[in-house]
């Protein structure tokens, strides 16, 4: 299996969330597995963004120092290595982990330590990852954002760090006003994907296009119009869909309704994700699973898989021995 769209603070276990609030002296609203779950996850009838997003709270409170970060991403790979994941994009935004003093190079390499040690801990073969690092929407932090690509030109290429991102309240901050954001990423030949087309509408996804991105975390509010989808298919654009959190934010009701499929029958190029493992309590196969309830072929689902290994951010090299791994998995 394979995660493109993987949100490090939404998919910290709960025993780690525990586990690092009590070596840092900090309260939980709860003491045990059980009872503190539901502060970490959004449950199945989630009001909408802003009751889902609260469940971020915790997990960013015990994630500002080293030693943290790098154990807690320690313990994802981990989870990620148990269910027999191939490969894994982890995302997150660095600038979010800098309120006890560190910057946002030290967050970076703390977190890459962490990647290391999990993958060392099991003498993986199996799991491969990257880092994807998030520039964030909002009002007053362009010179943090400016940071994260300067990051991201020292490390991609020479580390573990592969692209750059976009995320945060679209809703709120229109995508296309990050236009320059990404004219420096792509001077600097920064590979980026770009949230859009799930808080906001078809526009966000023109917008993301606009801006050169090959892929778009999530992308399926482009099902409202037509063009924007034909668009989409055109250009090969891969969209990085989460059904279960897009069910969970409301911008649909149901799997039912969900646009995953349909927009994969009309050619567009699907992958599935997690998004948020522990936020939206969900795994691949779980994800997967839902999607046959909705009537997806065993030839859709290896045709995601595909779209997956074909727009992860890999050389060409690393991409065909993915391939020949995923279709020895089939």
């Amino acid at each position: 299996m394979i995660d493109l769209h993987l949100h490090f603070d939404g998919s910290l276990p709960v025993e780690t969330v525990i586990k690092l609030a009590e070596k840092q002296g900090i309260e939980l609203p709860a003491d045990n597995k059980e009872e503190l779950a539901p502060y970490l996850q959004a449950p199945a009838d989630c009001k909408d963004l802003n009751d889902y997003l609260s469940r971020f709270a915790l997990p960013l409170q015990v994630l500002q120092t080293r030693e943290a970060l790098t154990e807690a991403m320690k313990d994802v790979i981990e989870e990620l290595e148990e269910e027999g994941l191939l490969y894994a994009e982890i995302r997150f935004a660095p600038q979010f982990h800098t309120e006890k003093g560190l910057t946002q190079r030290q967050v970076v390499d703390a977190v890459l330590e962490g990647i290391e040690q999990g993958l060392k801990k099991h003498d993986s073969q199996k799991l491969e990852t990257r880092l994807i690092l998030c520039c964030m929407r909002g009002a007053d932090n362009e010179e943090a954002n400016l940071e994260t690509i300067r990051i991201g030109e020292e490390l991609v290429g020479r580390s573990r760090v592969a692209a750059v991102d976009l995320a945060g309240a679209e809703g709120l901050y229109f995508t296309g006003d990050y236009a320059r954001l990404f004219d420096m990423a792509k001077e600097k030949k920064i590979p980026y994907t770009i949230h859009a087309g799930e808080a906001d509408g078809p526009e966000s996804v023109k917008a993301a296009i606009r801006m050169g991105t090959r892929r778009i975390g999530h992308g399926v509010r482009a099902i409202e119009d037509a063009e924007t989808v034909k668009e989409v298919r055109e250009k090969g654009i891969t969209l990085e869909c989460c059904l279960t959190s897009n069910i969970q934010t409301r911008a649909f009701l149901s799997p039912e309704e969900h646009p995953l499929l349909p927009l994969l029958r009309s050619g567009v190029k699907v992958t599935v994700n997690t998004d948020n493992r522990t936020v939206s309590n969900t795994t691949i196969d779980r994800e997967f699973r839902i999607l046959k309830e909705c009537g997806m072929t065993e030839e859709e689902r290896q045709q995601m898989l595909l779209n997956s290994v074909r727009a992860a951010f890999l050389s060409p090299e690393e991409k065909e021995k993915l391939a020949r791994r995923m279709k020895a998995a089939f």
